[in-house]
């Protein structure tokens, strides 16, 4: 099935309620400014949660907007080979569909696929499809097709002494603000931006660096470490480590060497996160 960009679902069921922009927008608690922008394609889809809102005043089916989003952001991350590449498999499928039709509405009529295929239409759409069958063939039988994944850059980690740290209140996988990976796999992925100088010089403030939750951290990676009780989070160099009497420890090393290290117990940390990426600005 095709699928439509979110703008053009939302003017679309937008008008067939009869429903203003302004309606819409206050109902789904965003920005008139922001819900046109969307419907003219001058921006990125907003997060899920408003596009829930927008779905529940429009009175579409629960997700439709959401995964068009989804199905959106693919494309613009792939940036123009994919776009070509998923244009040319919906081409096949509408003339796979029209071939389908051609021979149930037709077929039975002319008593014989032989002369419904000389006459013409036919021919034309099996040619159509066997040029896309040979295309695919000379790759391996598949249109190849590389997503870079989404992931959410969520707030700051510091790269300095633990600070508090919220993800602003957004549910997993989701945020206002995404950067682009190729060659990850792990849907919740997230990225925090780096501030501070304590893991410099291989890091610096302003780099966006990836952590992915699904990798096992080892000791002596480099990790994103959410400490307990009060919530703090730091960007630090990782040790696994144990006390004279056997309890697990963690080091948590800053590069720079104008920093001390900090040890702490396990049983203190919430969550280990190791990095799998950076990100940083050519100046």
């Amino acid at each position: 099935m095709t699928q439509q960009q979110v703008g053009a679902v939302i003017r679309q069921r937008r008008q067939e309620l009869g429903l203003s922009l302004q309606r819409v927008a206050d109902g789904a608690g965003c920005a008139k400014s922001l819900l046109s922008a969307v419907e003219n394609g001058d921006r990125n889809p907003p997060g899920d949660e408003i596009l829930r809102r927008i779905e529940s005043v429009l009175a579409l089916p629960p997700g439709q907007l959401v995964a068009a989003a989804a199905w959106q952001r693919g494309l613009d991350a792939g940036g123009a080979p994919v776009r070509e590449g998923v244009a040319k498999l919906q081409d096949q499928q509408r003339v796979a569909q029209r071939l389908a039709e051609l021979l149930k509405t037709k077929g039975e009529k002319s008593g014989s696929i032989d002369t419904l295929y000389r006459s013409g239409e036919l021919r034309r759409l099996v040619d159509q499809l066997s040029g896309g069958r040979e295309s695919a063939a000379a790759s391996g039988g598949v249109v190849p097709i590389a997503l870079p994944r989404e992931v959410p850059l969520i707030n700051k980690v510091a790269a300095g002494y633990p600070k508090e740290f919220t993800d602003l209140g957004y549910p997993a996988r989701v945020a206002d603000e995404y950067v682009r990976c190729p060659d990850l796999d792990d849907p919740d992925a997230f990225a925090c931006r780096v501030v501070g100088d304590s893991m410099q010089p291989v890091y610096t403030e302003g780099d966006i660096v990836v952590f992915s939750p699904t990798k096992t951290v080892k000791s002596g990676m480099d990790c994103f470490a959410r400490l307990e009780p009060d919530h703090e989070s730091t960007f630090k160099r990782v040790y696994l480590e144990h006390g004279k009497d056997g309890e697990e420890l963690i080091r948590l090393q800053p590069l720079n060497s104008a920093y001390p290290p900090r040890v702490v117990g396990r049983e203190q940390v919430a969550g280990l996160y190791a990095a799998v990426s950076v990100m940083r600005k050519i100046v």
